[in-house]
C-alpha cells in the first residue's frame, strides 16, 4: 500500500508499555519514530544500536545516569522493515510496576512522548503497512476469545476482505472512468461505456455485495456470541439447565415456580463458539406485577435472540399445551431448539410426545443429554460458509459502508433504466467507491480514524 498523508504529530517519537500492566516476569517497552534508535542508546549500556543489524537482539542495562534501573534485553528492528515502518525498539525488562513506570519516564525526560492508544497500528497504516480493515482485524485478533473469531480476524488481518473489496473497486473504477470521460465530452453527445456492460457489471457487483452484507449474521454471532435464551414455563428447569451448561451454580435453583423474576446471562464456547445464554423469568399467566414484568421482558429478549431453548417438563405439560406454546415461539422466526426435561422422573412421558419431531429429551438434574444438547445447539448455528473459508463480514463499519454502497448501486441501476444524464449516473458511481474505499482507508477523514484506533489498546 501506498503511504497516507502524515501530519507533525506522526513525526514524534513515542512509548507504551505493550504488555499487560501489573506485576509480571517481564514487561515489554515499545518506541517508534525516528529518534528511537539514539534515544535508546542514551541510556543503554551494551551494543551500540546504530551500528547494529535489523532484527538482533541485545543485552545490557538501562542507566539514569550512573544508576543502574534494570537489566534488559533490547530488540531492533530498523525501518522500513518494522511493524510501524519506522525505527523500532523493543525493551523487555523485569515485569515490576516501578522499572515501568522509571523507564518510561527516564525515555520521556529524553524527548519520547506516551503512545496514543492504537497509535503503532495508526502509524503502520499511515506507513502503508496495511489498509484499514486489517488494521481494524488486529484489534479483533487482540480480543478473541473464540476459535470462530481468531479465524475470523486472522483472514481479515491477512487481506481476505480487502481483496473481495479491491476487486469490486477496481471494476467499478474502469466504468466510472469512461462515464467520467464522457462527461468531459458532453457536447459531442458520445457514449464510451457501454450501458449494457455497464448494467451486467453493476448486478455483479451488487451480488457480490449481497452476500457480504448477509454474511454480517454470522460475522456478528462470530464477534459477539450467539445470544441463547432459555425460555420456558416456570419450574421446567430452566436455571437448574443454565447451571449444568456452565458448569457452576450461577442461577437460584427453587421448587418454588417464578423464582426467576430477571435475567441472569453467562457464557461458555462450544467447538470454538461463544454462546451467551440467558436465563430468564418463566412463561405463564400470573398477577404478581414484578413477575409479569419479568415474563413480558422474557417475550422481548426472546424476539431478540438468535436462538431460543425451549424447555418444558415432560411431566407437568399436556401434547395440546406444547403445540400452543411452540405455534407462538415459531412466529417469532428464530431458530428454536426444544428440550423435555425431567425425564428421570417418568421416562414413559416421552411417548406422549411421539409426534413431535427434533425434541432433546434430557435430565438437567442428573446431567443426562446434555452432551446432544450442545451437540444440537452448535449444528444450529450455521457456520458451513465460514467453515469454508468465505469471506465474513465481522465489522458494523464495514457493514455500514456495504449497505451504502449497494444503495448507491441501487440508485445507479434506476439511473440506467430510466435514462438518465451520465452526470447523475457518475454521481452514484463514485458513491458507491467513496463508500467502499471508506472500509479499506483509501478514502478517510481524520475523525474516521481517530474514532477506530481510540478504541485500541495502548501499545498496540
Amino acid at each position: 500500500m501506498e503511504p497516507h498523508s502524515r501530519n507533525i504529530e506522526s513525526e514524534d517519537t513515542i512509548a507504551a508499555l505493550a504488555t499487560a500492566s501489573g506485576v509480571g516476569a517481564i514487561a515489554v517497552i515499545r518506541i517508534s519514530g525516528k529518534d528511537a534508535i539514539p534515544v535508546t542508546q542514551k541510556i543503554f549500556k551494551g551494543k551500540d544500536l546504530a551500528t547494529a543489524a535489523s532484527h538482533t537482539i541485545h543485552f545490557g542495562t538501562i542507566r539514569d545516569g550512573d544508576k543502574i534501573l534494570d537489566e534488559v534485553v533490547v530488540s531492533l528492528f530498523k525501518g522500513p522493515n518494522s511493524f510501524t515502518r519506522e525505527d523500532v525498539i523493543e525493551i523487555s525488562c523485569h515485569g515490576s510496576e516501578y522499572i515501568v513506570k522509571q523507564l518510561l519516564q527516564l525515555l520521556i525526560r529524553n524527548g519520547v512522548r506516551l503512545a496514543k492508544p492504537g497509535e503503532f497500528t495508526k502509524r503502520a497504516f499511515l506507513n502503508g503497512r496495511f489498509d484499514l480493515a486489517q488494521a481494524e482485524a488486529i484489534a479483533d485478533l487482540i480480543y478473541s476469545e473464540t476459535e470462530a473469531a481468531h479465524q475470523a480476524a486472522m483472514n481479515q488481518m491477512r487481506g481476505g476482505f480487502s481483496l473481495e473489496i479491491k476487486k469490486l473497486r477496481e471494476q467499478l473504477i474502469n466504468f466510472a472512468s469512461l462515464i467520467e470521460l464522457e462527461l468531459d465530452f458532453s457536447e459531442e453527445d458520445v457514449e464510451f461505456a457501454d450501458r449494457s456492460q455497464l448494467k451486467s457489471l453493476i448486478y455483479e457487483i451488487k451480488r457480490v455485495i449481497d452476500h457480504l452484507i448477509s454474511s454480517f449474521d454470522v460475522g456478528n454471532v462470530i464477534k459477539n456470541g450467539v445470544p441463547t435464551v432459555i425460555a420456558g414455563k416456570p419450574n421446567a428447569g430452566k436455571s437448574t439447565l443454565l447451571n449444568v451448561l456452565l458448569n457452576e451454580e450461577r442461577a437460584i435453583v427453587s421448587e418454588i415456580p417464578g423464582t426467576t423474576r430477571d435475567f441472569i446471562e453467562d457464557e461458555m464456547v462450544l467447538e470454538g463458539i461463544r454462546f451467551r445464554f440467558i436465563d430468564t423469568a418463566g412463561l405463564r399467566d400470573s398477577s404478581d406485577k414484578i413477575e409479569s414484568i419479568g415474563i413480558e421482558r422474557t417475550k422481548q429478549k426472546m424476539k431478540q435472540a438468535s436462538l431460543i431453548i425451549y424447555l418444558f417438563d415432560v411431566n407437568s405439560t399436556s401434547e395440546k399445551e406444547l403445540k400452543e406454546n411452540l405455534l407462538e415461539l415459531k412466529s417469532y422466526n428464530i431458530p428454536l431448539v426444544v428440550v423435555g426435561n425431567k425425564i428421570d422422573k417418568d421416562k414413559s412421558n416421552i411417548i406422549e410426545f411421539r409426534n413431535f419431531d427434533g425434541i432433546i429429551f434430557i435430565s438437567a438434574a442428573m446431567k443426562v443429554g446434555i452432551e446432544e444438547l450442545k451437540n444440537n445447539l452448535v449444528e444450529m448455528v450455521n457456520f458451513a460458509n465460514f467453515k469454508t473459508g468465505n469471506v465474513i463480514v465481522t465489522n458494523v463499519r464495514h457493514y455500514e459502508s456495504l449497505i451504502k454502497s449497494r444503495d448507491a448501486l441501487k440508485a445507479a441501476l434506476e439511473a440506467l433504466d430510466d435514462g438518465i444524464s451520465g452526470e447523475l449516473l457518475a454521481q452514484d458511481i463514485r458513491s458507491s467507491l467513496i463508500y467502499l474505499g471508506e472500509i479499506t482507508g483509501e478514502i478517510t477523514t481524520d475523525d474516521l480514524l481517530g474514532n477506530i484506533f481510540s478504541k485500541f489498546c495502548i501499545g498496540k
